[in-house]
């Protein structure tokens, strides 16, 4: 729910984006980094903090392959350097590097993501070190300057973000991966991620109001399967999938499930600093939103598997919600990803 408030006072201020955000207090955010930090001179700050050995890890080539393997499964191994292996002021280096290249939104999701491996290792102990906040690996692709075009991969379990700067700009995005298990947090087992914590709440609670908001001649249209789908499709492939869209478009919709429709791909958005956010949404307008399309699969209501999907021609969102949580609540297990149906990784598809 948002507030609307005008307010002078700070602390208030970050209770506001709180509420827009999400449902959870932002552990470990810090609303003093501008929204606007230089991802080009965050990340060279956090260079000079490594050790050479470590620089071995961290920075890469741009035109290494290793740019597009990306996956947010749990992983014995994984490029780049992670978390474990930095001293507190590298991981502060780290942290800051992470938080220029997001929204403080998107920030926020990531921390609690990160942190949900500590309540899954509260939860299942006997995974060992598979279950670990600190397994999140940073990478380099090439060195970060104001002129040279780089990436950036921030990378471990249930969470892959891979970005491509130039000009001292964010130019690509995708594909950007979030999750979360258990979506909505059942358990008392860490304090510090209370029951209720619900890392993605808008990603899931939008989709089912839309879904729901349809009538049954939409329905037919929208939903494409009574069983949703077992995970998002090419999870872990370099490029995105180039099947035909389907589902009901927008121009089929009324101004309320429109609105709804917007309020989806804005919780996706959100994710982003505002200048490329707004290029992204600038695009989809100029697309028309009436041109996308919106696809379900599987239940309409919470605790049963459900997915769906949002696809134009410059977005491509997937959303599933099938597995049980680590306590064996069914559907408590949420992947969503943004790709670009264009080329991920700033690379352009040939058609």
């Amino acid at each position: 729910m948002k507030t609307r408030l005008i307010v002078c006072n700070a602390s208030l201020l970050i209770l506001i984006v709180m509420s827009i955000a999400g449902s959870f207090p932002e552990s470990g955010a810090n609303p003093s980094i501008p929204d606007e930090l230089s991802v080009s001179a965050a990340a060279s700050k956090f260079l000079t903090t490594l050790t050479e050995e470590q620089k071995k890890k961290a920075l890469s080539s741009y035109d290494d392959a290793a740019r597009f393997q990306w996956h947010f499964i749990p992983k014995d191994f994984r490029k780049g350097l992670q978390l474990k292996e930095m001293n507190d002021d590298q991981r502060k280096a780290a942290d800051a590097l992470l938080r220029s290249s997001l929204s403080l939104a998107g920030y926020s999701k990531a921390k609690k993501i990160m942190e949900l491996e500590s309540l899954l290792a509260a939860i299942e102990k006997g995974r060992g070190a598979i279950r670990d906040s600190q397994r999140y690996y940073f990478t380099l692709f090439g060195k970060p300057s104001k002129k040279n075009r780089w990436g950036l991969s921030i990378e471990g379990h249930h969470l892959s973000l891979n970005f491509v700067i130039e000009s001292n700009q964010l130019i690509a995005v995708t594909p950007s991966f979030f999750a979360a298990n258990p979506a909505v947090v059942k358990s008392d087992a860490l304090p510090s991620v209370p029951r209720g914590t619900r890392v993605l709440a808008d990603e899931e609670v939008l989709g089912f109001q839309l879904v729901n908001a349809l009538n049954e001649k939409q329905k037919s249209k929208a939903i494409f399967s009574k069983k949703a789908p077992r995970e998002i499709r090419a999870a872990g492939e370099a490029q995105p999938p180039s099947e035909k869209p389907i589902g009901i478009r927008g121009k089929a919709m009324n101004p309320a499930q429109m609105s709804l429709l917007k309020k989806l791909v804005g919780a996706y958005a959100a994710n982003f600093p505002k200048q490329i956010r707004q290029k992204k949404l600038d695009t989809i307008q100029s697309d028309g939103w009436d041109n996308l399309y919106f696809a379900w699969g599987g239940a309409t209501q919470p605790g049963i598997g459900h997915y769906y999907r949002v696809e134009g021609d410059n977005v491509l969102i997937e959303f599933v919600n099938t597995q049980p949580d680590a306590n064996g609540n069914p559907a408590n297990h949420i992947h969503c990803v943004w790709r670009n149906p264009k080329g991920d990784f700033a690379i352009e598809l040939k058609k």
